[in-house]
């Protein structure tokens, strides 16, 4: 790839976050890049969308009062050049197993851009439970932009995206050496969990506190087991739902 190759970035964590500002430098190294990306933190939103938005300028490119879906929308349809591929993140903590997929507005832009025709990576950070709350440093995801920039400069030309929509990557944080990666599939373990206390029902996450644990009910290959074991995970996905048969269905219909 050239440096004519056109990159659209966005995320959800909002434009002035650390993990966006990586991928940035990263990217630029190999292409032009146009940054649309949240006004603030969109975390969680999934595919929301708001359809009418104000954008301001902003040094990185535009800043969107919405959500990560309409900042793609905004981004391929009018603000940018029409980009070879749309990178969404560095998420501040990872988005890792099959039912993140849907909540995540980091990997919904992902989405997002796939539904147009148009290949896109999710990158994310891991970080540790035990470091929730503390502010993190742009180093901490140079690998991860590292291995998007690497991505972005080799999968177009070898074909990567003829069979896969969108990549979704997911690393640890650096520690010495080179941080191998691996292909792997969504996770899908599920361990959700809710208390009620003084009318107010807390939901619990229970699978971030299975990476800080001695072991892992996740099998090799998974995007969950690849993070655990500090490899950056790439997972090859498509964006629509699949249309199964399915006998019993069919048997249902016909005697409605």
């Amino acid at each position: 790839m050239t440096d004519s190759l056109e990159i659209l970035l966005t995320n959800d964590d909002g434009i002035d976050s650390p993990g966006i500002r990586a991928l940035y430098d990263a990217l630029s190294e190999v292409g032009n890049v146009t940054t649309v990306a949240p006004a603030d933190d969109q975390s969680a939103v999934g595919r929301a969308m708001t359809y009418e938005v104000p954008v301001h300028e902003h040094e990185l490119g535009y800043a969107v009062e919405g959500t990560p879906s309409d900042c793609v929308v905004a981004g391929l349809a009018e603000l940018g050049p029409y980009p070879d591929v749309v990178v969404s993140g560095c998420n501040e903590g990872a988005n890792i197993g099959a039912y993140v997929l849907g909540r995540s507005g980091t990997v919904s832009a992902a989405v997002e851009a796939a539904f147009f025709g148009v290949p896109a990576i999710a990158a994310s950070l891991h970080i540790p439970q035990t470091d929730w709350g503390r502010d993190t440093e742009p180093e901490e995801y140079e690998e991860v932009g590292e291995a998007v920039r690497y991505l972005v400069e080799n999968a177009l030309d070898a074909g990567v995206f003829e069979e896969a929509d969108y990549l979704n990557v997911n690393g640890p944080i650096p520690t010495d050496g080179h941080t191998p990666m691996v292909v792997t599939r969504p996770s899908h373990v599920y361990d959700m969990d809710a208390s009620r206390e003084d009318g107010v029902v807390t939901l619990h996450d229970e699978t971030w506190s299975q990476l800080e644990s001695d072991s892992l009910p996740d099998p090799e290959g998974t995007d969950r087991r690849a993070v655990y074991e500090s490899k950056i995970s790439v997972s090859p996905l498509t964006a629509p739902h699949t249309t199964e048969h399915h006998d019993a269905l069919d048997d249902l219909a016909e005697r409605f």
